[in-house]
């Protein structure tokens, strides 16, 4: 499976987003998708990923009431809202497939958000 990461841009601190990652085909019930992000100069870090039929989600206990996974089985589509945006938040984001339960070895080419005024 292709995965496409869209959405990202300049945001000013508080602001929204919302991020797109479509896939190259169905992934109900086969795919568990995941959110990362990494920093310049840190490592990638998870932030969220859902279940392959959506019933069930997981999320960095740092950005729990901020940030939220979603995803449209219809539209191979899964979704990243991020809210109450902060400069630390910065960073290209990249989303990712597993396999029944596997590791994320399928990877999206990342798109970058950059929160600033």
């Amino acid at each position: 499976v292709q995965l496409q990461a869209s959405g990202g841009g300049l945001v000013q601190p508080g602001g929204f987003l919302r991020l797109s990652c479509v896939a190259s085909r169905s992934t109900s019930g086969r795919y568990t998708v995941g959110w990362f992000r990494q920093a310049p100069g840190k490592e990638r870090f998870f932030v969220a990923s859902i279940s392959s039929t959506g019933s069930s989600a997981y999320g960095a206990d740092s950005l729990k009431g901020r940030f939220t996974i979603s995803r449209d089985n219809a539209k191979n589509t899964v979704y990243l809202q991020m809210n109450s945006l902060k400069p630390e938040d910065t960073a290209v984001y990249f989303c990712a497939a597993a396999y029944r339960g596997g590791t994320f070895e399928y990877w999206g080419q990342g798109t970058l958000v950059t929160v600033s005024s």
